[in-house]
């Protein structure tokens, strides 16, 4: 103190002007010490929560709701809110949020967002089962950073109502399937690119999706191997080009890359060719979007980026791309005609219903057969009640066990003739097990508005005689819903001509084909079978009867009566079956006319048994 002290009286006797800039210098390094002192000693003091509160402001919004600020990781102001979990849905006393709140801005991008990354993907009301689909999918797979773009305000409020994290896309689309290919099939196309642009900008990477897919395991560590791509995109390939889970190889990759799946990083060269790809399209309403992008990314293709990885330059030279593989991220070829992932042994990481030829009925009933598709309760339980004036039980769900022959499968080449030969077979089957059901309820199909047939395919060596055996449920409903059956092909189905089965490809003949593979739509079918429903007297071949989208679409009751609907072949299996479905099964087995109890009758006891005759025809 006396050194202090002696300092300032000297200062003071020599000249008054440096006494006071001692006496500030001194006052402002007590005034900073006691700051000091207090900001670390005080007990509501935080270092983290005086900095992390700067980053808490929400940054400047333009016009349209997009972001203006540069700082890309700057997290909202709603991001230190704790989020409603996905499926969480609002109080119903609660009042929806005005239309405008539901804007696609970077607040809300930053709000969902793990690691900078969003999944997203979006549609109209007409999909609604495909989102929830994929949004189940993820959830499961513990994946919460997703958002759902909503094209008509009928699907936005359906989803806040589900607890699902929607923006409105401000598209005004139709709410009903448009149609692949039709005009605003394209237009939904169009809007896809345009999402791309918009999250760009906003610094965020981004996993866009089609509805029409589901992830099947959580994609996200396996895009993070590899950071230097701009672009990591799905593709066509049906010949494989690797057999574990690289990269494809890009030199190998014949097939166009599909926009269903890929990921974009907010990368310059990623950004330009969004932008070119949008001009280009809203120049020219012809272009197809898929197409407009493999024009552009396949101007260059090569050098690879390096020796390891499977990245390659493409597009202008800059821009750095890599093609997923095609039996990890599978196409509706690589999983359901050629299931590379079980010849290889892997676990696939997406499936896409792509070469099916049902239309959205055909990608439903894909995905339903593959038990990867999320249906209400009542899905797995036939619609009606009891009506005991027409049987003593009500049927539920009929399914038989198909017999083919050896000689079918496998004897000869596999050819025009013998795949025919196989699948009218398979028909002639299914016929049967239709009038076998009209035989046990004749009366029923006058109530019902559904049928089922098989569940199950057992090949029989030797025999080609009818071995059906039949399960019909007791449950108490008023229709029989019928399992359609696994069936086999000996042919591949494509929409261009090819030799039976992909050269290079992995197809095993025969082979398990999807149902779409065999029903075909054609004129008046869905008339014809409800015909023959009513009336028990007109007899077909399933081959007139149409195809997927046919058979499961909901056409007029007046012009084409009770409507049919129809099982996959997998439903039985579905763990989503109830139990007391399960368990309520009759069996119905074959037998020789004359012998005891084989009659063609609907009388049973529970747990029952059917006895029925055999080469019976529809009118006994």
């Amino acid at each position: 103190m006396r050194g202090w002290r002696n300092a300032v009286q000297e200062t003071a006797a020599s000249k008054p002007l440096f006494l006071t800039i001692y006496a500030t210098v001194i006052l402002g390094t007590v005034v900073s010490s006691f700051y000091v002192f207090s900001a670390i000693y005080s007990p509501t003091a935080s270092p983290t929560r005086s900095i992390s509160s700067s980053w808490l402001l929400a940054p400047p919004l333009s016009q349209n709701g997009v972001s203006l600020s540069s700082n890309i990781s700057q997290p909202s102001q709603h991001r230190s809110n704790k989020l409603r979990p996905i499926w969480e849905a609002p109080s119903r006393t609660s009042k929806m949020p005005r239309l405008k709140s539901f804007r696609l801005t970077k607040e809300l991008v930053a709000q969902r967002a793990k690691d900078n990354v969003i999944i997203v993907t979006f549609g109209n009301f007409a999909f609604m089962d495909f989102i929830l689909t994929w949004v189940k999918h993820l959830t499961d797979l513990g994946v919460s950073n997703l958002l759902v773009g909503a094209m008509d305000t009928k699907l936005l409020k359906a989803l806040y109502w589900k607890g699902i994290p929607v923006f409105d896309m401000g598209s005004h689309i139709s709410t009903d399937d448009v149609g692949w290919g039709s005009p605003i099939f394209h237009k939904m196309g169009r809007q896809k690119v345009l999402l791309i642009n918009a999250i760009l900008p906003f610094g965020f990477e981004l996993l866009m999706c089609d509805t029409d897919m589901v992830w099947l395991k959580n994609p996200l560590p396996y895009l993070a191997r590899y950071p230097d791509a701009d672009i990591l995109t799905s593709s066509d390939q049906v010949v494989p080009t690797v057999v574990d889970d690289r990269l494809a190889d890009w030199k190998q990759v014949g097939a166009a890359y599909n926009i269903g799946i890929f990921h974009w990083r907010p990368t310059p060269p990623a950004k330009k060719l969004a932008k070119e790809w949008i001009d280009m399209l809203l120049a020219d309403d012809r272009i197809w979007d898929q197409n407009g992008f493999n024009e552009l990314v396949r101007r260059q293709t090569g050098p690879a980026f390096d020796d390891e990885s499977g990245i390659f330059y493409s597009y202008d030279g800059n821009l750095k791309l890599g093609i997923l593989p095609e039996s990890l991220f599978c196409s509706g070829h690589t999983y359901f005609v050629q299931a590379l992932h079980q010849q290889f042994r892997l676990q696939p990481y997406a499936l896409h219903t792509t070469f099916q030829y049902a239309g959205t009925e055909g990608k439903r009933h894909r995905l339903r057969e593959a038990m990867v598709f999320f249906d209400p309760p009542e899905y797995y339980d036939a619609p009606g009640n009891f009506v005991p004036a027409v049987m003593n039980h009500a049927g539920g769900f009929l399914s038989f066990r198909p017999s083919i022959s050896k000689s079918l499968l496998l004897d000869g080449e596999h050819n025009l003739e013998s795949h025919f030969s196989l699948i009218n077979y398979q028909m002639r089957q299914i016929r049967s097990a239709l009038a076998i059901a009209s035989v046990l309820n004749r009366t029923l199909y006058e109530f019902c508005h559904e049928l089922l047939v098989p569940s199950s395919n057992k090949s029989n060596q030797g025999k080609t005689i009818y071995n059906l055996e039949i399960h019909l449920s007791k449950e108490p409903m008023r229709c029989v819903v019928q399992v359609m059956p696994p069936l086999w092909c000996r042919l591949d189905r494509l929409w261009f001509p090819h030799p039976g089965a992909l050269l290079g490809s992995l197809t095993r003949q025969p082979f398990l084909c999807p149902l779409d593979h065999v029903f075909e739509h054609k004129s008046a079918a869905e008339s014809m079978f409800r015909k023959f429903l009513r009336t028990q007297t007109v007899i077909l071949f399933l081959s007139d009867l149409g195809g997927v989208n046919v058979m499961l679409r909901d056409l007029p009751a007046e012009e084409f009566g009770p409507a049919i609907n129809i099982r996959e072949y997998s439903f039985l299996n579905n763990p989503f079956l109830p139990q007391r479905v399960r368990e309520s099964w009759l069996d119905v087995q074959l037998c020789q006319e004359g012998t005891e109890d084989c009659h063609a009758s609907s009388n049973t006891s529970r747990p029952g048994l059917l006895r029925f005759p055999k080469r019976s025809s529809e009118e006994t």
